[in-house]
């Protein structure tokens, strides 16, 4: 004989209710999470890709022959050059890594003293140049003499990240809401960080230079007499072009 057990409908039904309420509450709770991710990103390229000012290595590398201990024509060109642009904008001294325990090692230490004359006729004082000597990690390569500085350099990046599609779909955050996309403006505001001379500039303004006190004396002179203060040049007719044609 089999028993049948009662079954309380309105009870079964409360409880498939309660479950999809709280399945609906979870669905919009994970909803919001992710409009709330994709809005933290700044529509505007500049703030989405900033410029960082940070210190980085310029360095020159300088190969050395095992039976030549002199530098080129070129490597004293680049020696110089890195010591002009150390007097400009370094912030530290100047590191010289040379090779010890290779077969080039004598003709490297050779080169060094080259380098630091070089380095010294240029103005850079014994102090700002620090010896550094390495044992090659790779037997194989050709171990050179590096020289490298620290210095403000201006960076942004990197670029080349595309977190959405960039096709046509509903579910592209650009395409519903009409917003550009992610890696926009990357490139742009990397290269003008590159081309800065002076990282600064893009920070701050420079100080204004004096003004030129002899030629605002001139002309505040001719306007006390009441003369014409504009400057005549004689070969500016010179430059004009020809009526040829006309």
């Amino acid at each position: 004989m089999t028993m049948r057990v009662p079954v309380d409908r309105k009870r079964v039904f409360r409880m498939a209710g309660t479950l999809i309420g709280l399945a609906v509450v979870l669905g919009a709770c994970t909803h919001t999470g992710d409009e709330v991710t994709t809005a933290s990103i700044p529509e505007d390229y500049r703030l989405r890709h900033p410029i960082a000012i940070q210190e980085a290595n310029q360095s020159v590398v300088i190969f050395v022959g095992r039976a030549r201990g002199g530098l080129s024509a070129d490597q004293r060109a680049d020696v110089m050059g890195l010591a002009q642009a150390w007097l400009h904008e370094a912030t530290g001294p100047i590191t010289a890594d040379v090779p010890i325990d290779t077969p080039n090692a004598a003709a490297a230490s050779d080169a060094f003293r080259e380098v630091q004359a070089l380095l010294g006729a240029a103005g850079v004082p014994p102090r700002g140049i620090t010896l550094h000597r390495y044992h090659p990690s790779d037997p194989r390569q050709m171990a050179a003499i590096r020289l490298n500085y620290p210095k403000i350099s201006a960076t942004a990046g990197p670029c080349g990240l595309w977190p959405e599609d960039l096709g046509s779909s509903i579910h592209d955050k650009s395409y519903r809401e009409n917003k550009s996309w992610y890696n926009l403006g990357c490139s742009n505001q990397h290269n003008m960080a590159v081309m800065a001379d002076n990282p600064a500039d893009l920070v701050q303004p420079r100080p204004e230079t004096p003004a030129y006190v002899v030629r605002r004396t001139e002309a505040f002179e001719k306007y006390r007499k009441g003369t014409v203060t504009t400057t005549t040049y004689p070969e500016a007719d010179k430059a004009k072009l020809s009526d040829t044609g006309k």
